[in-house]
């Protein structure tokens, strides 16, 4: 079965109708190749064993008397371990959830629960969903399955190297800052992040309300539209949910790209990327021409100091958001204090690891004094700037193409004691779509020494049909 594993979601529901195989059989050939791989990649912290058997049985028996409820029925997927699944484990890789179970399914859970999905397990990740390399887990870094002396990305790394390593047929991240693009790029496969509510965040733990969103990565194009074709559903209990018109998502896919209007950005080439993902990048907008696309170019004067805009507003956010972990309502509570602060300061101090407590501390700081006004409304100002330079940039465009990040996935440790300016270099291209909500979409476009470089389309909101339609045929003529 190890080269059915390979196969698309598309691929996998073909053969279930046609009965080569059944669920049950392809998901013990995905847990099998999970027991003899993870212990070496660390893409998974739990593994589903039982319930993921139980859910292939009920998905085969629907089958057998009809009542399929669709493509996803009987597919085996994973779930980043910051999104609830009821009755498992939600650690969020830190040491302060590390025996919570979640009583509740987030809602985007629930709903691949009713389509039939079956989940494997959940995955490795950042602390709390920050930091770029998993290296900040808990429970140890997720390594990159093309080569394991690197990192596989973050914060989704454990989705990410779960996806190459064909450990599920797709998986569910989440997005603050480029956690689903980035190591979707290290990893060679395709990471979505959705227009912002378009998928429910209820049931994904908070790092930055204003910027978190649900992602989708995958090894094709389609396969990231099948999902968010299912899950995009307007949730009452999630009040920044949409309706997301998922009818956009349907037509066929058309047969070149001419009429598409495709713009670069021309400060891209004045920030500090590698020489093969300049080439990459060129070659990127070579093979879209050819596709006989409209190629321009377009200024975002406030790309470079994106991430330091991103950073500020999800410290922040994050320094309010997890005030809740304190020993007494959540996490992990220290024995044997003499007083209610005490325990406070032990608790988070035993129970956060570095990179958390430095983000929590930053967030704390600039919303406190005179720090609020120079730093938080500096950065709350600039967003609203950022927002404006993109509406302008798309008056003239359908499509902006970017990097993903400067380069290929940097070895394991090179930036674990680094602090804001090494993850600047990574992260500054993903910022720009984090913080306006536009939907954006990662796919492999190059190799070097073997290693995937990855290249970003952004989109208009809720226009997540005209990025598929690029990145598909991107991805086919660059492979």
């Amino acid at each position: 079965m190890s080269e059915i594993l390979k196969r698309s979601i598309s691929e996998h529901a073909d053969s279930l109708v046609k009965g080569e195989y059944s669920s049950l059989e392809l998901t013990r050939a995905f847990l099998e190749r999970i027991d003899s791989t993870n212990p070496e990649l660390n893409a998974y912290i739990t593994v589903a064993h039982e319930s993921a058997l139980k859910e292939a049985r009920e998905s085969d028996e629907r089958r057998a008397r009809g009542d399929a409820r669709g493509t996803l029925d009987g597919i085996p997927y994973a779930a980043k371990d910051n999104i609830a699944v009821r009755g498992l484990r939600l650690s969020c890789a830190s040491r302060m959830l590390e025996n919570y179970i979640s009583p509740y399914d987030a809602s985007v859970v629930s709903i691949l629960r009713d389509a039939g999905a079956v989940l494997l397990g959940k995955t490795n990740l950042d602390e709390f969903a920050m930091g770029t390399g998993t290296e900040s887990s808990y429970f140890g870094r997720a390594k990159n399955p093309l080569d394991t002396d690197r990192v596989s990305g973050g914060s989704s790394g454990g989705s990410a190297a779960a996806v190459a390593a064909d450990l599920c047929s797709f998986a569910l991240g989440s997005d603050t800052g480029g956690s689903v693009r980035q190591p979707a790029a290290f990893c060679g496969i395709i990471g979505l992040r959705p227009t912002y509510s378009a998928l429910s965040r209820m049931g994904l733990v908070g790092f930055a309300p204003s910027l978190d969103t649900i992602g989708i990565m995958s090894r094709t194009v389609d396969d990231c539209s099948i999902v968010l074709r299912a899950t995009a559903k307007r949730d009452a209990l999630d009040s920044t949910s949409a309706q997301f018109p998922t009818k956009s998502l349907d037509g066929i896919l058309p047969r070149d790209l001419r009429g598409k209007r495709i713009a670069l950005v021309r400060e891209v080439m004045e920030l500090d990327i590698s020489e093969g993902q300049r080439i990459a990048h060129s070659r990127a907008a070579d093979v879209l021409r050819e596709l006989g696309a409209e190629v321009s170019e377009v200024s975002i004067p406030s790309l470079p100091a994106s991430y330091a805009v991103y950073y500020a507003i999800s410290s922040a956010e994050a320094s309010s958001n997890l005030a809740r972990f304190d020993g007494v309502r959540y996490g992990m509570r220290t024995e044997g204090m003499e007083s209610l602060e005490e325990m406070y300061v032990k608790s988070r101090s035993l129970g956060f690891g570095n990179e958390v407590k430095r983000r929590i501390t930053f967030g704390a700081l600039i919303l406190s004094g005179d720090y609020k006004k120079d730093i938080y409304e500096n950065a709350l100002r600039m967003r609203a700037r950022i927002n404006f330079e993109l509406t302008k940039a798309f008056s003239a465009s359908d499509v902006l193409m970017l990097p993903t990040s400067s380069g290929y996935a940097y070895k394991a440790g090179d930036l674990k004691d680094e602090l804001f300016d090494a993850h600047l270099k990574d992260d500054v291209f993903c910022a720009l779509s984090s913080l306006s909500g536009l939907p954006s979409i990662s796919l492999p476009c190059s190799t070097v020494r073997k290693l995937p470089l990855g290249i970003q389309l952004i989109g208009r909101a809720f226009e997540e049909k005209t990025l598929f339609d690029v990145a598909a045929h991107l991805q086919c003529a660059l492979n």
